[in-house]
């Protein structure tokens, strides 16, 4: 959990390279069952760690892993789609990126995806192989991509009743794809949130997770740019926030084929959100 709701709006200017997309502890107690929570893991798969509720029941906030456990760096995918894009992708459009997914798996970099309902509605092969391969995991990033709070980067906005809702849907849409096992993690469209969001996605059992790292990837033309970004945010237990949608992020396999070699060389291990958080957990 944030150390002080005060950082919010910080963290949500810190999404800023998202709006171009149409978009932007202590292990405690255990959360107590709730009628609706995330979808957890198959009795033969173990749980992933989550972070325990904040104070109220609070759903906490993840930004990035321990500076002192080693060189480790998670790479994070935003498969980004709202509920209206349709007739877009239908005239041609490209929301995913396949050569994007075929660099990770030649590079061997796992990864954590953060897709949306209506993505994965429109590329169910693509998520169903995304959730079945042992190389990536995949997130929920709201059914949408609508805004958990006002004048999120132009995005339209989910009222207090709607954001549960957004939540469970997104996860029924990954399942019905094929999806076996969406974690329990959560990444605000846009990145922007608030204390009644996080009230309100309580009872999901979600952890939300943000990140230390923007890579300005969105609608970037300039890879290197974006390249050097990215290595210069980086340090021991980040979260770079990249995207997985062609028509918004058109450089991203390139960045992540100059960028990934070269953290390896500055001794960096890729990792994929849950391990990070997993350290958390044990390290506090």
């Amino acid at each position: 959990m944030i150390a002080s709701l005060r950082r919010l709006t910080a963290l949500c200017a810190l999404g800023a390279a998202l709006a171009a997309c149409g978009t932007a502890g202590n292990p405690g107690p255990a959360r107590p069952a709730h009628a609706n929570p995330a979808p957890s893991a198959s009795p033969s798969v173990s749980r992933p760690p989550t972070l325990a509720p904040g104070p109220g029941g609070l759903t906490p906030v993840f930004e990035h892993g321990p500076r002192d456990l080693g060189k480790t760096v998670a790479l994070t995918f935003d498969a980004d789609m709202t509920a209206d894009e349709g007739p877009r992708a239908a005239s041609g459009e490209h929301f995913d990126n396949p050569d994007l997914i075929a660099t990770l798996r030649l590079l061997k970099v796992p990864a954590t995806v953060f897709m949306t309902g209506r993505w994965a509605e429109q590329y169910p092969a693509q998520a169903r192989s995304l959730g079945r391969d042992p190389q990536f995991e995949v997130a929920n990033h709201s059914y949408s991509h609508y805004a958990f709070t006002g004048d999120c980067y132009g995005l339209p906005t989910v009222g207090p009743a709607g954001m549960r809702k957004e939540v469970e849907r997104a996860y029924a849409s990954l399942r019905t794809a094929g999806v076996p096992h969406p974690l329990p993690y959560f990444r605000f469209p846009g990145g922007c949130y608030d204390r009644q969001a996080l009230r309100a996605l309580g009872a999901t059992g979600v952890t939300a997770v943000q990140w230390d790292v923007v890579s300005g990837d969105a609608f970037a033309t300039d890879a290197d740019a974006v390249v050097q970004q990215v290595l210069d945010g980086v340090k021991p237990g980040s979260v770079v926030v990249m995207h997985c949608t062609r028509s918004a992020a058109p450089t991203t396999a390139r960045v992540v084929r100059a960028v990934v070699p070269e953290l390896r060389r500055q001794g960096y291990r890729f990792v994929k959100v849950s391990e990070l958080i997993g350290g958390t957990n044990g390290h506090r």
